[in-house]
């Protein structure tokens, strides 16, 4: 089968032909992935950066959208035709970006019907990260100012959401390109980035002591971020930004991990049309390295998507 990978840690992307699985374990499923997400976290795979499990040469990717092909003989909540998406950490066998892979049964979750392949396999880790973000890290409660920074980007996009969902209200920032988008995705207010005097803009749309939470999904931008805040006050990076000193701020940097019962409930919130997510680009399977690059250098209005579609038939057993 096709997949698309490293030969090494480190090496560049390539298109190589790989076997096909053997056949799920007692507790897998094998999927024929139609759709798989592409982002810098790739990049931080194929680094070496993140251990996700692999052993090289092997097919990157740690998002999907497919249907199942093949399930284990202790599997009782997919039987194959099921359409599933999931960020199946840790990876077994291969990665994502191929045309079938063999993934741990709990880690994916139906495909709510009427949603693309390519949104389906675009929304785990940012749709994950965001509510990881706000419920557990900044525990953002109902009435409770919250700053996203660096909201135009899908991750962000999608925090501003679920923030609105949970009665926060929230101010985000943004470029001019985006600033639309933001106010659609429920913002009450969004501040151009470019001005250096963001943070104090911030400040004073929450009364001038400062937000009670603030989300960055900006690199770097933690120490922007911080100045927004009031005293006693929350504040999460996605970006492994170090801790920025004063103001008196609780810090938390936030690693996504997978979780099937978040993962379950917030796709149901994009199925119902609650949460929305847009891909910016589609590229085919080999076309990976460069998808990667422009997932990397962003900009593209959504979060790019590799399309992995298979044609060879699953073996009877």
């Amino acid at each position: 089968m096709l997949a698309a990978g490293v030969r090494e840690i480190g090496g560049p992307v390539e298109l190589f032909d790989l076997p096909e699985p053997a056949g799920p374990g007692p507790g897998e499923v094998v999927v024929d992935v139609e759709a798989a997400g592409v982002g810098n976290w790739d990049d931080i795979v194929r680094s070496g950066a993140w251990d996700v499990g692999l052993t090289p040469p092997t097919a990157l990717g740690v998002e999907l959208a497919g249907t199942v092909v093949a399930v284990g003989s202790n599997v009782r909540d997919f039987r194959p035709g099921d359409e599933v998406l999931g960020h199946p950490l840790p990876l077994r066998h291969q990665g994502c970006w191929a045309q079938r892979v063999v993934v741990d049964a709990a880690l994916v979750v139906a495909k709510p019907p009427g949603v693309s392949w390519e949104t389906a396999a675009a929304f785990p880790v940012p749709a994950l990260t965001a509510e990881q973000a706000l419920s557990e890290a900044l525990r953002v409660a109902e009435n409770e100012t919250l700053l996203v920074h660096g909201a135009g980007g899908t991750t962000g996009g999608l925090a501003v959401q679920l923030a609105v969902l949970r009665g926060a209200r929230v101010i985000a920032t943004a470029g001019p390109a985006s600033a639309d988008r933001v106010v659609r995705a429920g913002a009450a207010e969004v501040v151009d980035h470019r001005d250096r005097s963001w943070p104090d803009r911030v400040r004073e749309w929450a009364g001038g002591a400062g937000v009670d939470t603030a989300l960055s999904a900006v690199p770097g931008g933690s120490a922007d971020a911080v100045r927004a805040v009031r005293e006693g006050g929350r504040l999460a990076t996605i970006t492994g930004d170090r801790r920025s000193a004063g103001w008196g701020v609780g810090f938390a940097d936030v690693y996504v991990r997978p979780d099937s019962g978040q993962l379950t409930k917030l796709s149901a919130l994009l199925g119902e049309g609650r949460l929305s997510l847009s891909v910016g680009l589609t590229m085919p399977l080999d076309e990976a390295a460069a998808a990667l690059d422009r997932a990397v250098r962003g900009g593209n209005g959504g979060p790019v998507v590799l399309r992995t579609e298979s044609t060879k038939e699953w073996p009877d057993t």
